[in-house]
This record gives C-alpha cells, structure tokens and sequence, in this order.
C-alpha cells in the first residue's frame, strides 16, 4: 500500500502541477503580475472541478447508501456544478453570476424535493433530500472557495494554500508512520497521531515560508502562519470524512485511487480548508 501511495501519488502531483502551470501560462499569471485587464482566469481549473464534482457525490452517495440514505447525486451533482459554474462566470457576467448563486440552491432544493417525490415518494424525502443538501454544500460549496481563491488571488497563492494542506497531509502520514504513539483521535480515527499531527505542521510551516518567500506572496511570518492554520484546517477536514466512514462503517470512500481509497478521501483536506485560504487571502492580499 505504501508503495502505491507513493508512486501514484507523485503521479498525481506532477500532473495536477503540470495542469495548473498551463492554466497558469493561458492566463498570464504563470510570469506575469496579476491584473484586472485579464479575460479570464482559472479556466482548466473550473474544468478540472468539474470533472471532479459528479465522481464525488457519486462516492458521497455511496457512503450514504451503507445507512439507507438517497443524496439524490444526479440533481445534487447538477447543482453544485451550477454553483461552481456561476462562480467562475462572475468574471464576465458578475451580476448575473451572482443572481445564479442566489436562486440555484433555492430553486435546486425545490427540484431535489419534487424529484424525490416522483422516484420515491413520500418515505425518507426528509433524510434523503438532506443528505443531498449536505452533499452540495460539502462539495460544491467547499469547491466554490477553492475556484475564487484561485480566480481572485492567482496562480501562485493558490498553488501555495493546495501545496500547503497537501504538505500537511505527507507530513502527517510521514511522522505517523515512524514517530506515532500517542493516538490523536482513537474513536473517530485510530491512525492518527499526536506526532503525526506535529509532522504536519512541520511540513506546512516549512512550504507555506518556501511559497512566500520565493514567490513573494505574503511575508515568510505570515507564510509560516498560514501554514500552521492549514494543517489544522486540512486535519479537521480529514477527520470530518472519518466521521463519515465511521457512521457508514467503510474504511475507505471507494477503491478508485490506489494507495488512497476514494475521491473524497483525496479531496477531504484541501475542501476544508478551501474557505479558510480565501479568507486569509482576501485579508492579507
């Protein structure tokens, strides 16, 4: 498993870098300042969260079937990717973006409500269409952060905030594997550590001082703070996706990703801590 972890998960690194240079280069943040003269920004992302929505809620219903939940994933997966589509089309169309963002959760639980009732009926529309509720805000409103702050802030504070929690994560796993003693959370996730966690931190602070101070994004203080602050954020959004499993008594999400379980499973710490770059971000920059 070790072995797979590694391989597939450098794979993986390489090629979300090498996406996000070229969307980088597309929109000329990649070599050069940030400016409002630019068409767009952020559009191999916004395909790439895209692509990523509808696989999540698929798994997040999963989860939910092992309790007899429906998350309804077909209307809730077309309604976060609505959201997200609307965020990144504020860039050109900012009112009536926002007009979108106002009416699609309203009129989308309408939908959700109406759908259930024709498939299922009246049994279990109160849980299902919560839990498909849930899974909206968790994914597309946590992806909805994480498109802004690249829209909004750039190429590089934005690979800074996925580097960071992503760090945070190695770190963990890494000090876990060779230090880890003391259990950090023995009911919701055995595995994890008070040494474990000290990795993270380590890690973060260590990349979030790099991305600051060789990119000159904020100073190498602030750097080194926003690193403390995703690695906590990103291992409370580890073990909020533990939560889960717990309750649905699955060790993994899925099986699609080797080394790693799911999708969610990949995807829950840098979710978490989506709203919480973007508002460090939007206070510092």
């Amino acid at each position: 498993m070790l072995r797979h972890r590694l391989i597939f998960g450098a794979l993986m690194i390489i090629a979300f870098f090498s996406l996000m240079l070229v969307d980088g280069w597309l929109d000329g943040s990649l070599t050069l300042p940030e400016s409002d003269d630019e068409t767009f920004r952020g559009a191999i992302f916004f395909i790439f969260v895209l692509l990523l929505l509808i696989p999540a809620h698929l798994e997040l219903s999963r989860l939910a079937s092992f309790k007899g939940l429906n998350s309804l994933p077909l209307v809730s997966g077309v309604i976060s990717v609505l959201l997200v589509t609307a965020v990144y089309m504020q860039q050109f169309y900012p009112r009536f973006s926002l007009l979108v963002l106002g009416l699609v959760p309203v009129f989308g639980l309408f939908a959700m409500v109406y759908y259930y009732y024709l498939r299922f009926g009246f049994s279990g529309l109160l849980s299902s269409c919560g839990t498909g509720c849930f899974s909206i805000i968790y994914l597309g409103g946590l992806a909805c952060f994480a498109l802004q702050t690249r829209i909004e802030f750039g190429l590089w504070a934005f690979l800074m905030y996925v580097s960071v929690v992503k760090c945070a994560d190695i770190g963990a796993y890494t000090f876990g594997r060779l230090f880890g003693k003391h259990k950090f959370s023995p009911v919701i996730s055995p595995g994890k550590t008070w040494e474990g966690m000290g990795g993270a931190v380590i890690f973060a602070c260590v990349t979030g001082f790099l991305f600051a101070y060789l990119c000159n994004i904020i100073s190498g203080w602030f750097g080194i703070l926003f690193g403390i602050i995703f690695a906590l954020t990103g291992q409370l959004g580890d073990l909020i996706e533990s939560l889960l499993k717990r309750d649905t008594r699955q060790k993994d999400s899925a099986s699609s990703l080797p080394g790693f379980g799911g999708l969610l499973d990949l995807l829950d710490s840098p979710l978490a801590a989506a709203p919480v770059a973007y508002l460090l971000f939007y206070f510092v920059f």
